[in-house]
This record gives C-alpha cells, sequence and structure tokens, in this order.
C-alpha cells in the first residue's frame, strides 16, 4: 500500500505527514487494518524498540469541579456516582505512589480536580512531590492541576516536578461545544507556561466525543506544533451521569486507527494509551502495544481500569517488555533537547515531534476564562454537544464502565 509505505519512510526519518495523509489514515479500511498497525508499529519500533512504560495515577482531589466539561465525571452538575473527597495528605498520596511503583511503574502523575491550583494548593503538591520522591528513589512525577497561573509552573518544577500535563482534547474549532467555562487557548497556554519552566509538556486528546476525522486531525497536529514529549491518547468513558453518556461511536478497529494516525504524526513522541483502553479495545488491547510506547497501569481517576497483573501479563504475552527506571524513555535527541533546558527550548531543527506526556489525567481547568452562559434560575448551562449515538451493536455498554471504589482517597488497596 504506497500510503503506507511513503507514511513508514517518513516516520523512520522524523519527517512528518501531511494533513491529506493523516486523514487518509483514519480512512482505511477493517481489511486494511493490520497492514496499518504493521505499518506505524515499524516506526514506533525504530524510536522505543519494544519498551513500554508504565505510569500509575494518583487522584489528589477527586469530583466537585466548577468547570463544565461535558466529558468528565467530575463536572459541575455531574450526577455520575464517583467518589468525592478533597486533598489527601502528602503521605497518605505517597503510599497511593508506592503501589504503583511496586507494581513497575516509572512515573506517577498527581492529578486534582478544579479550575486550577491556588498559590496555597501548590504548596499542598510541593509538599507531596517531596513526599514522594524521598520514599521512591528515581520516580517521575507529573503534576496535572488545570491551568495555571504565573510563576505556579516553576515552583513545581523547583519541587521537583519532572512534568506537567495538560490535553488540548479535542480541535479548537469544536472546543466551544465540550467546554464553556475556559477556552482552547487558555490549554494552550498552560502547557508553554509548563514548556517555559523547564517541565516535560505532556499534552494529549480524547477520542470518541462525536468529533469528526478533521476533528481528530487538527488536534493531533496542534499538538505536533507545541511540541510536547508525550502525547496521551484517552477514549471516551461516557459515564451516567454525564452530557456525553450516550456517546458511544468507537469501535476497537476505529481505535486502532487513530493510534496510528498519532503515531505516524508523533513519531519519535511517547504516545500513551490512556483512559478507556479497556471499555473500547478490549481484547485487541495487545496490538495497540504496537503504536503505543506508553500505558497507564492500574486504575485511573474515577474509573476502574483492568488488573494490575493482567496489564503486567499483556505486555509481556505480546512480547513486549516493561521499560526498566535506568531507561532513557525519549529517543536520544528529545532527550538531550529537554535536558538541556526543556521542551520550550528546541530550536526548529528538532521540532518535528507532537505531544507531550500522560494522558487521561487532564482536569477539567482554566483561568482568565469566558465566562460560562447562565440560566434564569442562576444555574449554569451545558455546553451544546454533537448528538448521542450507541455503538456498533447499536447499544450503549454501560456494564465495560466501572466507577473506581479503591486506592485513592479510600480504606480499600488500589490496584496496581
Amino acid at each position: 500500500m504506497d500510503l503506507l509505505n511513503t507514511l513508514v519512510d517518513k516516520g523512520l526519518r522524523r519527517e512528518l505527514p501531511t494533513r491529506e495523509e493523516a486523514l487518509a489514515v483514519l480512512a482505511t479500511s477493517d481489511d486494511e487494518l493490520l497492514d496499518v498497525v504493521a505499518a506505524a508499529g515499524k516506526v514506533r519500533r525504530q524510536w522505543f524498540g519494544r519498551r513500554v512504560k508504565l505510569n500509575y495515577l494518583v487522584n489528589l482531589k477527586s469530583g466537585l469541579c466548577p468547570e463544565d466539561c461535558s466529558y468528565c465525571s467530575q463536572r459541575l452538575g455531574s450526577k455520575a456516582g464517583i467518589l468525592k473527597y478533597t486533598w489527601l495528605k502528602p503521605e497518605e498520596a505517597s503510599k497511593a505512589a508506592a503501589a504503583g511503583v511496586a507494581g513497575g511503574a516509572k512515573r506517577v502523575c498527581l492529578v486534582a480536580s478544579g479550575r486550577g491550583p491556588t498559590d496555597r494548593d501548590v504548596d499542598r503538591v510541593t509538599r507531596t512531590i517531596e513526599a514522594i520522591k524521598e520514599e521512591n528513589e528515581g520516580v517521575e512525577v507529573c503534576a496535572c492541576l488545570g491551568l495555571l497561573s504565573d510563576g505556579q509552573a516553576g515552583r513545581l518544577r523547583s519541587a521537583g516536578a519532572d512534568a506537567y500535563n495538560h490535553n488540548l482534547n479535542t480541535s479548537e474549532e469544536t472546543y466551544g461545544a465540550i467546554t464553556t467555562t475556559h477556552t482552547y487557548a487558555d490549554r494552550v497556554e498552560t502547557v508553554q507556561q509548563a514548556q517555559a519552566a523547564g517541565l516535560s509538556a505532556c499534552s494529549g486528546l480524547i477520542a470518541g466525543m462525536g468529533e469528526s476525522d478533521k476533528d481528530l486531525v487538527d488536534v493531533v497536529f496542534a499538538l505536533r506544533d507545541l511540541d510536547p514529549d508525550s502525547v496521551p491518547v484517552n477514549f471516551l468513558i461516557p459515564f451516567e451521569g454525564t452530557p456525553l453518556a450516550k456517546e458511544w461511536n468507537l469501535t476497537p478497529q476505529r481505535c486502532l486507527r487513530i493510534l496510528a494516525m498519532v503515531r505516524f504524526v508523533c513519531p519519535d513522541v511517547e504516545v500513551r494509551l490512556a483512559g478507556g483502553r479497556e471499555v473500547h479495545l478490549r481484547s485487541m488491547q495487545p496490538l495497540a502495544l504496537h503504536l503505543v510506547n506508553s500505558i497507564f497501569l492500574g486504575d485511573y481517576l474515577t474509573s476502574e481500569g483492568q488488573a494490575g497483573q493482567a496489564d503486567l501479563d499483556m505486555i509481556a504475552d505480546a512480547g513486549f517488555e516493561v521499560e526498566g527506571a535506568g531507561t532513557t524513555t525519549l529517543p536520544r535527541h528529545r532527550a538531550d533537547a529537554v535536558a538541556g533546558g526543556g521542551c520550550g527550548s528546541r530550536g526548529a531543527a528538532e521540532q518535528s515531534g507532537c505531544g507531550s506526556h500522560d494522558g487521561g489525567c487532564g482536569p477539567c481547568g482554566g483561568h482568565g476564562a469566558q465566562a460560562a452562559p447562565v440560566a434564569d434560575d442562576g444555574e449554569p448551562v451545558a455546553a451544546e454537544v454533537p448528538a448521542a449515538r450507541t455503538g456498533a451493536g447499536g447499544q450503549a455498554r454501560t456494564d465495560l464502565v466501572a466507577v473506581r471504589r479503591r486506592g485513592a482517597g479510600t480504606d480499600l488497596a488500589p490496584n496496581a
């Protein structure tokens, strides 16, 4: 297939595809799917071998968010029956993080719901980062706290944070239909603030919200322009009690095509398979390892993932290996650029990847945002979203979504 040969050649040279080529990947047929996976797999192995990086989420503060992101179970007005709790103490967060590290996680992602952190919140997270690093030598810490105010990224960096996650989620053109309480530009600004402070940027997307192929390509090319070090790809988990509860648009085959497209556009970037993989890829998860080089271990923020041991078995059975703590994730040309002054310092010659890292862990957040529309009764008006659809079988698979009841914020042991 000429398209795939062209894309492999470009990926091996770190030459970026055109938008037309990216769209063509999404338009391939199911009969061509294994050819697409094999082609993108060659690019993945060129830059990352057969290594799989494990990441572990710790939800520092769950629920009660004032933002109205339509996809989020923690959003304003959500009726999803999720765990709700305020800030974990540093020792509690450190204990939760240790479970993930013991399971093989190389990076711990600290997430807090909300519009963005106050300076007091940054102080809390600083103490938490210090506690985690004191107990777990060599672990990477990524913070994900919403939109940042001036100086906050630098404070997190000084405290020992290695990275900052803030996802773009969808295209600029459709962003206003998903969220009204902050803007797409707010998100871009926060990623740039993290880069300027010397943090490794992590920024990704959510697929399955009713977007078009063009929207998917637009957001991935926007990520490429931002040049984060890792790009998490989330697949919408349609929580009951949220505006997108009936958006069951994804098949395992479409998920694999989306991941392949991201890999071709971001050949040498850490592409992370994030939230929703168990729900939408199901038994085809092992094929995704040929496309991504990073996954989350265990549970997510408000939903349960498959058993941690099942993740480890899947990696081994598919012929891959867990990336060790002493191994640098990024290819040398990208790792050297990060060490030389952060993502934002890369010159034009090095800006050949896309994205950043860590997925599934972006809270709603946003400062300096546009005000949300308000109804006559004073309640915020939810954003209009595309008409809901069910999956290929015509039924919403609510049986596949399990609310997290263990780990951080509970008395039960975490899944790691």
